[in-house]
């Protein structure tokens, strides 16, 4: 690349989307999100690119170590840096206070890229099984026209709009009509990918829409990102077997040593990064029944490959009224297949869906483990709203979160296509 090709991220959330475009090559302008946590996160990891890049990462370090504290951090660091996290819900009566601030961090440079995705619950099939409205007058349906507000003031040379796959069914495709038709208004033609995360050496089945936009003016090769494809000889295990053994309720948020040496895939994949400071291993504690089923969900994986079905459970371990749904509600992430299940947001609730494989240690997936199933480096650091440990935040970060190792493929691809190659 010639020269660095800088980006605007929209309903940023943690992150991941932004960290796949910025280990590719690309510039951050500014992040805009709703969310204080979150906002405290992507500050976290402007300050981590910022002392990197400027030879100072040994005070990241020590951020990580614990010897000295958030604060002490974001002093390290010019208020730019900072002041380019932007925490405002995007809407009508704060677009201009939010791009009055953009325009600060833009200075006189144009914007090449705006990425982001608004919230997906109100396209997502579980949210819409969930709402008795099936999700119809939810606001967060036409985030999108809000989103191409920003197209149309920044004038992108092309976007990348990422959500859900139950987009494509909403109101049986109503919405993606809409879009298209708003994205046209605002003078971008469109082209929708169904993507998978594991054809993007993520070791994790997770599904996403990816719609990529372009100014109609310009003549653009597109490329198929779906026939994007990395051949993985790994299995779930390469990412789980060099951390500490801890039992539900254990672990430290800053900061313990790795078990063993880094294995291929987190070498390969630069989710290690050559550090010996492991964070955010830590799990959640569990009630003396569930970790009863634990058991019981592992031991029938590694006898039969078989999942736990709900109803076949002692009728003393089945508490949940509801019998003829979410059979599945207790699943095993099995170290001996090529993916997990999805990791969703709902692991900040409970971590049923997420139970480690083995026994012995009985518990759900740490904060680092589902982290590392998103293929989150290990540097990245999650924080709450307050400093200190933020289980519940970071889990809930994790889980709406795009793969970055996905995110990095598809700005590498848009790199060629921006450059005409």
């Amino acid at each position: 690349m010639n020269k660095r090709m800088n980006f605007i991220d929209l309903f940023a959330g943690a992150g991941g989307l932004s960290e796949g475009f910025i280990q590719a090559g690309f510039e951050p302008i500014a992040h805009v999100e709703i969310e204080k946590s979150a906002c405290n996160t992507l500050k976290t990891r402007a300050a981590y690119h910022y002392l990197k890049s400027n030879k100072k990462y040994k005070i990241y370090i020590s951020y990580l170590k614990g010897e000295i504290t958030r604060e002490e951090l974001y002093k390290k660091v010019p208020n730019e840096v900072l002041e380019s996290i932007i925490n405002a819900p995007i809407g009508d009566e704060n677009n201009k206070e939010i791009q009055n601030r953009i325009d600060k961090c833009l200075g006189s440079k144009k914007v090449d890229l705006i990425i982001g995705g608004p919230p997906c619950q109100a396209y997502s099939l579980v949210g819409r099984s969930r709402s008795k409205t099936k999700m119809e007058g939810d606001p967060r349906n036409y985030l999108f026209i809000q989103y191409a507000k920003y197209l149309e003031k920044y004038k992108p040379k092309m976007f990348v709009f990422e959500n859900v796959l139950g987009l494509k069914s909403a109101k049986g495709g109503h919405y993606l009509e809409e879009m298209e038709k708003v994205f046209n208004k605002k003078g971008y033609q469109i082209k929708l990918h169904t993507l998978e995360a594991k054809n993007f050496g993520v070791l994790q089945n997770r599904k996403r829409i990816i719609i990529l936009g372009w100014q109609k003016n310009r003549k653009v090769n597109i490329l198929n990102l779906e026939k994007i494809a990395t051949e993985s000889k790994y299995l779930v295990k390469d990412l789980l077997n060099d951390l500490p053994v801890i039992k539900a309720g254990e672990g430290a948020d800053k900061f313990s040593k790795y078990k063993t040496e880094t294995t291929d895939y987190l070498k390969s994949h630069a989710l290690r990064n050559g550090i010996d400071i492991l964070t955010q291993h830590v799990a959640r504690p569990h009630r003396e029944q569930d970790k009863e089923i634990y058991k019981i969900a592992v031991q029938k994986w590694e006898k039969k490959q078989e999942r736990l079905n709900y109803n076949d459970l002692p009728e003393r371990l089945k508490t949940h009224q509801n019998r003829t749904s979410f059979f599945d509600r207790f699943k095993v992430v099995a170290a001996d297949l090529p993916y997990s299940q999805t990791v969703v947001a709902h692991i900040a609730k409970d971590g049923h869906y997420y139970i480690h494989p083995d026994s012995k240690q009985n518990r759900s997936l740490s904060v680092r483990e589902a982290a590392r199933l998103q293929s989150f480096p290990d540097d990245y650091y999650f924080e709450g709203e307050k400093e200190g440990a933020n289980r519940t935040a970071a889990f809930k970060q994790i889980g709406n979160a795009v793969p970055p190792l996905m995110a990095k493929e598809i700005a590498k691809t848009l790199i060629k296509v921006i450059n005409g190659k």
